[in-house]
């Protein structure tokens, strides 16, 4: 593994960019990038569209790693090219972005409160194919909307069991029970995930590392025995639906926990505006989630 990606993802000042949208997510994308359906009459034009608007995030000046830390790709993005270069590559070679791959394939339905991961049977192979374009993380998600003993057991037994097939491809897996932020027992939820992650880090091989992804909690600093435990290379926060405004201010709550935001990120970028609005648009975005992560 890349010792200093590695050093990175640990330490340094900054957030990861979230540009991991994929198949069903992808469309709401490019609307509020001002790209409806309309600009696309198949799947694949849908994708050219949103790697266009992936590659002019990465491309534009602050898109570096002064400020990002990392970026998530979705499955096609790490599969093609920004000038040429394969796109891990380059954000690593290019922009000092440390890169990582979204590698869950949607969620299965609603059972005890929660959203476990659909199947991955070719993960292996995808693992594989990771590994040998220089990425050097992995990120999936499930999601909570209960506070239901069970279904959280379950999403956490489900992710820790995936991640440690990430970790056998030494990859270092973002393990994310996303905690969805309008339900009434958010709180409670919250506690009985801590729990259960805590009960599974037992199960982290000596000398490996996970991360981990998680709502910003209702409870500032809920998760500082996550952040401070030696087998958790870092925790980042999800922004959830939250404005990048309110977002920022939870984060500012959360000693050690640093931003990995998608919508919050993109917020206020449009395909309409011109590269110097548009960079300067994204380097508001930037800087204001760099000073929450780093006031953290």
């Amino acid at each position: 593994m890349n010792k200093e990606m590695t050093a990175q993802a640990a330490t340094k000042d900054g957030f990861i960019a979230a540009l991991d949208q994929s198949g069903g997510s992808t469309p709401k994308a490019l609307k509020l990038y001002g790209v409806d359906e309309s600009a696309w009459s198949s799947e694949a034009e849908m994708f050219d569209l949103v790697h266009r608007m992936r590659t002019r995030i990465i491309k534009s000046p602050a898109f570096t790693g002064d400020k990002v830390m990392g970026a998530i790709l979705f499955e096609q993005t790490m599969d093609r090219d920004i000038d040429g270069t394969p796109t891990a590559k380059y954000l690593w070679e290019n922009r000092h972005v440390v890169p990582f791959l979204k590698v869950d394939k949607g969620l299965a339905d609603t059972v005890d409160g929660v959203k476990l991961m659909k199947p991955m049977p070719e993960l292996d192979a995808l693992l594989k194919r990771a590994v040998e374009k220089g990425i050097f993380g992995t990120k999936m998600r499930s999601v909570i909307d209960a506070a239901n003993p069970k279904g959280i057991a379950a999403v956490v037994d489900q992710q820790f069991q995936i991640g440690l097939q990430i970790l056998s491809h030494g990859l270092v897996p973002i393990i994310e029970p996303e905690v969805t932020i309008s339900i009434p027992d958010k709180a409670k939820a919250e506690d009985i995930l801590l729990a259960e992650i805590r009960r599974h880090l037992d199960k982290v091989p000596a000398g490996k590392q996970i991360m981990l992804k998680l709502t910003l909690p209702e409870k500032a600093n809920l998760y500082a025995p996550l952040i401070a435990d030696p087998r958790v290379l870092r925790v980042v926060a999800l922004s959830g639906g939250y404005s990048r405004e309110e977002a920022n201010e939870r984060l500012r709550q959360n000693t050690g926990m640093i931003a990995s935001f998608s919508r919050a990120l993109t917020e206020g970028l449009s395909a309409s505006q011109s590269d110097a609005e548009f960079n300067a648009a994204l380097a508001s975005a930037i800087d204001s989630i760099f000073e929450a992560s780093r006031a953290g």
